[in-house]
């Protein structure tokens, strides 16, 4: 036998403790667990950088996660890893063992995970740097929260918190339908939907209790618009903005399944100094010591506040990387004491770099039989990837490739079956494509409504309940080059069902959202320009156009 050396431990029942108290000053990181849907890589992207800017500033780094598969349970990425559940009776085990005093806890950095043991730890008496309990609570708790944004003067889209079916009903009533309706303190938009009528609304009870029991459900009137979404980091006075994305897909789509763009292209000079004064008011109100979130949608010209995240979001990692803003170092010095000032930081709005960067989700629903593609406010993704050019053509290209999801243009035809809401829409996407030389297939009510309106459609496809061939055995057979499909109710959205889930148990490029396929007929059409490939260094020190 040989003594072990090494930073890693884990608790068991023995008396012998290999893991005493380490000296000198030292700090707390919780980590973010498993990698799930709702919870990906990217908090661990922050988790490590803030465990490595904690030993640049001269503390000792020790972290707290329970998942092997990444980054930071690397026995080399802190000075102790402490192997073990993410609840507060084992983070308060930690502390105890490495001195409640004088181990001060980062729980920004894990997404939500961290923020649901903030209110444990602190009154436990564990010292939170960065956002505290009371900071998150004001965020999260919707009616102290709508308050807040009152008194800002911030608009956001009219709300209410309720814990009963017949409150939810009454609210709903008092709103307007369509409303978003989720449960409160969950991540990923988990149980969230957009619902259109009472019934939808009774119909969905059942699963907001079960995806947060105890909790309220939160009730908000649906804006329809383009969402925007911002990343900041603040020192409790200062704020600093690296970038302002813009959403492909329109609000309704959670912000973890939507197609990110830096910059934000569309919008307006106005708007993007509303947004930039809306985020600093809330940072400040908050009294934020580290990194912030906030997702907008402009709505009939207006800016509203959706939601606010005092903490690490999964597009910190992608802003960092295309601004050369390193947020979780600046957020990890800024709640040790320092401030942006000191740290050689600007307030306020970064400069626009010279490039356009693209965030693409990226999911596993291939391997989880029974699960819908269908784009929605609750979040299926597990990754994202991201494409970087000078165009944004090229850039969502490289974006759809890096994701596996961009269509092989060989002669073989796109799939159209739509929605009767999205035909307007679809059409000149289908008289684009029809012009690009890509033959289109299409189910009888989409194939009758694109002839009529002078677009081709080389082959008229059966639905499932009429027999084979259908659309579905056209699709597992490999003859489609891409599949689009819209459906939210009643046969359309069964049979969509089917028609995705053969698209991707195929590996076929599959796209449920009409937005995301006016990009891409857009790189399509843009495509005989090319693309550069540079590191992203270089695309920020400002690359000039192919």
């Amino acid at each position: 036998e040989f003594e072990a050396q090494t930073p890693y431990f884990y608790a068991d029942y023995e008396e012998e403790n290999e893991a005493p108290p380490l000296p000198g000053p030292k700090a707390l990181v919780v980590g973010s667990g498993p990698i799930r849907i709702g919870q990906g890589v990217e908090f661990d992207f922050c988790s490590v950088h803030a465990a490595w800017a904690l030993q640049e500033a001269g503390y000792r780094a020790i972290l707290v996660n329970c998942n092997p598969e990444t980054v930071s349970t690397d026995f080399d990425t802190s000075d102790r890893l402490y192997f073990e559940p993410l609840d507060a009776e084992a983070v308060l085990d930690i502390l105890e063992n490495e001195g409640v005093d004088g181990t001060p806890v980062l729980v920004g950095f894990s997404g939500q995970t961290g923020l649901n043991l903030a209110g444990p730890l602190q009154a436990a008496g564990a010292r939170l740097l960065g956002a505290n309990a009371e900071a998150i609570d004001l965020a999260e708790d919707r009616e102290r929260f709508d308050a807040l944004m009152e008194t800002l003067g911030i608009p956001r889209p009219p709300g209410a918190s309720v814990t009963t079916l017949e409150d939810a009903l009454r609210a709903a009533e008092r709103i307007g339908y369509p409303v978003l309706v989720r449960p409160s303190y969950v991540l990923g938009g988990r149980a969230m939907q957009i619902v259109h009528t009472p019934q939808g609304l009774r119909t969905y009870w059942e699963e907001a209790v079960r995806a947060g029991p105890g909790r309220p459900v939160l009730v908000d009137k649906y804006l329809p618009g383009v969402e925007v979404e911002v990343d900041a980091v603040a020192d409790g006075e200062q704020v600093l903005i690296p970038g302002i994305m813009e959403h492909i897909e329109r609000a309704g789509v959670h912000s973890g399944d939507s197609f990110a763009v830096y910059p934000a292209l569309h919008l307006p000079s106005h708007l993007v100094q509303t947004v930039v004064f809306y985020t600093e008011r809330i940072a400040r109100a908050l009294g934020i010591r580290g990194l912030l979130n906030i997702q907008f949608v402009v709505h009939e010209g207006q800016v509203f506040v959706l939601e606010v995240n005092p903490r690490a979001s999964r597009t910190v990692p992608f802003i960092s990387k295309v601004t050369g803003v390193p947020l979780p170092q600046l957020a990890t010095r800024i709640a040790l004491g320092e401030t942006l000032q000191t740290l050689g930081y600007p307030a306020g709005l970064w400069p626009k770099q010279p490039l356009v960067a693209v965030k693409a989700p990226v999911f596993s629903t291939a391997k989880l039989q029974g699960v819908d593609v269908l784009l929605g406010p609750e979040m299926k993704s597990t990754g994202e990837a991201i494409g970087v050019d000078v165009r944004f053509p090229a850039a969502f290209t490289k974006a759809l490739m890096a994701a596996g999801v961009f269509p092989k243009t060989d002669g073989r035809p796109f799939f159209f079956s739509i929605d009767d809401r999205d035909k307007p829409q679809a059409l000149p996407l289908a008289v684009a494509l029809h012009r690009l030389g890509i033959p289109l297939v299409a189910t009888e009510g989409t194939a009758r409504y694109l002839r009529r309106s002078g677009v081709p459609v080389a082959r008229v496809v059966k639905k499932l309940r009429e027999g084979s061939p259908n659309a579905v055995d056209l699709i597992r057979a490999g003859d489609v080059a891409a599949v689009i499909n819209t459906g939210y109710s009643g046969t359309a959205l069964r049979d969509g069902f089917h028609i995705r889930r053969a698209a991707v148990e195929r590996g076929i490029p599959c796209f449920t959202s009409i937005d995301t396929v006016r990009a891409l007929v857009e790189a399509l059409e843009k495509a005989s320009r090319g693309y550069s490939v540079r590191p992203i260094r270089a695309y920020r020190i400002g690359a000039t156009a192919p």
